[in-house]
């Protein structure tokens, strides 16, 4: 999935990290009102006037004290003096470093991909557009994990770099930042929502000036989503659902209000831990899995195993629940990348409503009988 990230392999949840260091004092600017462009997304907030937009972070990560805001000048704009303390980034850029997979997805269906010059390890990335413009050359490696090269990216001169904070300390980017390179946080990671997170494509189109697409790329994301929720609702039964798998003596599921437990929900699904409070994952001892789960229906995501065998192999015990002896397991490992990166990774979180239809199709097949799974496969 993405160079500068942990993830946890046992469930649909993915988590992303990186971040900088910024004082924030919007709320004294004294312009004209404008009305926040965003619906969706908790973290986000975009705000439009004449020659200029106010970009503002709310949530890098979760829990986060301060918030980020950034300027993003259009040709002969005037920026006010109030806002000349925070990072102004002339509009639209034309080179940008990226160092989540999922902020490639977005790059591409905005028809920008092109402008990417360089990521943190690029064996992650799965797109097939992408992958031809790291095979030729065009995108530079910058680093690896939280090890970004400052050398190469100085000498790069990107317009700006993404990147993800876990907290507020990080010299990295507070050095790039010295040198004089443009670093933006993104909180996309942070949403918990599945149309919060897929919003995050304003973001990237904000930087380029092309809002109106991005506008109506998530218009048609959210219909499509909104669609196949009603849908949804004409199932006549819920399956129950296991997810994760063990590690390291532990069995990991993700918590009820988490991002994975809502595709589920709304999937019409009875998932075994849905009443469970928090938006991360919850470590269960394996007895209690095995009480609880041991007759559900279905078994999605247990972590990077591709093949029925390849789990027993790994731990017998599996072989204990009905969704393993029935067949009905379903990864989202199978399809990958021509480097081994997980796709599901990648372009989950920009298209919730693919995840939701796979999710259905497995869950009620009679609902969506001419859909082809694309991020998850039954293994065999």
């Amino acid at each position: 999935m993405k160079s500068i990230f942990f993830r946890f392999a046992f469930f649909l949840v993915i988590v992303f990290f990186i971040g900088c260091k910024q004082n924030d004092n919007i709320s004294k600017i004294k312009i004209a009102t404008s009305q926040n462009e965003i619906r969706y997304a908790k973290g986000l907030e975009i705000y439009k006037h004449h020659g200029f937009s106010i970009l503002k972070i709310t949530n890098p990560w979760p829990n986060a004290a301060a918030s980020f805001t950034y300027i993003l000048q259009e040709k002969n704009g005037i920026i006010p003096d109030s806002l000349k303390q925070f990072i102004v980034i002339p509009i639209p850029i034309k080179s940008i470093v990226v160092t989540s997979t999922t902020h490639i997805p977005a790059l591409e269906l905005l028809g920008v991909e092109n402008t990417l010059t360089g990521f943190p390890n690029t064996d992650y990335i799965s797109s097939v557009k992408t992958r031809k413009r790291i095979d030729a050359g065009k995108v530079r490696e910058v680093g690896v994990n939280e090890n970004l090269n400052t050398e190469v990216l100085i000498d790069m001169k990107p317009d700006v770099i993404v990147s993800f904070g876990l907290n507020n300390s990080n010299p990295t980017l507070d050095n790039l930042q010295k040198s004089g390179l443009k670093v933006l946080l993104n909180g996309d990671w942070t949403e918990q929502s599945p149309l919060g997170k897929a919003e995050w494509i304003k973001f990237f189109g904000a930087l380029y000036g092309l809002d109106s697409k991005a506008d109506a790329i998530f218009t048609e994301i959210e219909k499509e989503y909104n669609t196949t929720l009603a849908l949804a609702q004409k199932a006549t039964a819920k399956p129950s659902v296991l997810c994760g798998a063990m590690y390291q003596e532990q069995w990991y599921v993700p918590q009820g209000e988490s991002w994975a437990s809502l595709f589920l929900k709304d999937a019409q699904s009875n998932y075994l831990w849905a009443d469970t409070k928090g938006n991360g994952s919850l470590a269960v001892p394996f007895e209690t899995i095995l009480e609880k789960a041991k007759n559900a229906d279905f078994w999605i995501a247990p972590g990077d195993f591709s093949s029925l065998k390849q789990m027993s192999d790994s731990n017998p015990h599996y072989n204990q629940f009905t969704a393993f002896k029935n067949k009905k397991v379903y990864s989202y490992a199978v399809n990958k990348g021509a480097k081994g990166g997980i796709l599901y990774f990648e372009w989950s979180p920009t298209r919730p409503d693919w995840v939701l239809k796979d999710l259905i199709k497995i869950f009620h097949p009679e609902l969506l009988p001419n859909h082809k799974l694309f991020f998850f496969q039954k293994l065999e």
